[in-house]
């Protein structure tokens, strides 16, 4: 594994803003299971749906995962990943003052597979051709640089975080969420009681998942992603809200283009 940079939250985010001025901008790209992908010309006013119809996403594509990458938001997501680092290296440190090992080694490990994901800008929306079409509420317009993405259909689900490695499961219709883990062990460090949903369309919701607290009839999506949670509740690790910043960063993360 790549070792830890010693960052702060300021330093990550000096370096992803100058990343994000220096990146060229470029029309409209739509991509994916579509039938005509490539970039459009921008013009001022030119809205989601005059890009899905030049495009024409395929009817077998999985138009609910489809993701909208909007310039306006790579600032701000670029500051949510800063935060999410940066909660990550106080747990880490806080774990080895406390003499917790195998704590720091789960703070570092996520840290490190944060820090490879991209930020993305993802808006979420509704990208269903036909909704478009219907709904002008959700027909929005679109800006330089901004890229539509249809993947294609998949039947899997992942499961990451405080597991002993990341899983990739077969996804079923009626299986409930919290059944994924018994395919997936989680380790000592993870948070018992909860976990995160992200479904592929870029909503994630916390589930209850312990005997006091369990939510039942919660179930997942093809596509989406499992996070366990690691446990933070230690009153000198000051990190409460770094699992929910964790999912959401992990929503903005748009499924492959091609399936696996």
């Amino acid at each position: 594994m790549i070792p830890i940079r010693n960052l702060t939250a300021g330093m990550v985010l000096g370096m992803s803003a100058i990343s994000l001025s220096a990146q060229s901008l470029a029309d409209i790209t739509v991509s994916g299971d579509v039938r005509n992908p490539g970039s459009l010309t921008f013009t001022p006013g030119i809205r989601l749906l005059d890009a899905v119809t030049q495009t024409r996403p395929n009817p077998e594509s999985y138009w609910l995962a489809a993701a909208w990458l909007n310039q306006h938001l790579l600032e701000q997501q670029t500051r949510l990943k800063a935060g999410v680092l940066f909660d990550l290296q106080m747990l880490k440190r806080g774990a080895l003052l406390n003499d917790n090992d195998a704590l720091a080694s789960v703070a570092e490990r996520i840290y490190q597979d944060i820090n490879r994901l991209p930020v993305t800008g993802r808006k979420v929306t509704v990208l269903d051709p036909v909704a478009l079409e219907v709904g002008f509420a959700h027909n929005y317009m679109l800006s330089d640089g901004d890229q539509l993405i249809y993947p294609a259909y998949t039947d899997t689900i992942t499961v990451v975080g405080a597991v002993q490695q990341q899983c990739t499961l077969a996804f079923q219709t009626q299986k409930e969420v919290r059944d994924y883990l018994d395919s997936c062990p989680r380790l000592k460090q993870a948070d018992a009681d909860y976990l995160w949903l992200i479904r592929p369309d870029g909503q994630y919701q916390r589930v209850a998942i312990a005997a006091w607290n369990r939510q039942d009839g919660v179930h997942a999506l093809a596509g989406s992603t499992i996070l366990v949670p690691v446990r933070n509740d230690n009153a000198d690790l000051p990190t409460p809200d770094l699992n929910e910043q964790l999912a959401q960063f992990l929503a903005t993360q748009p499924l492959a283009e091609v399936a696996p």
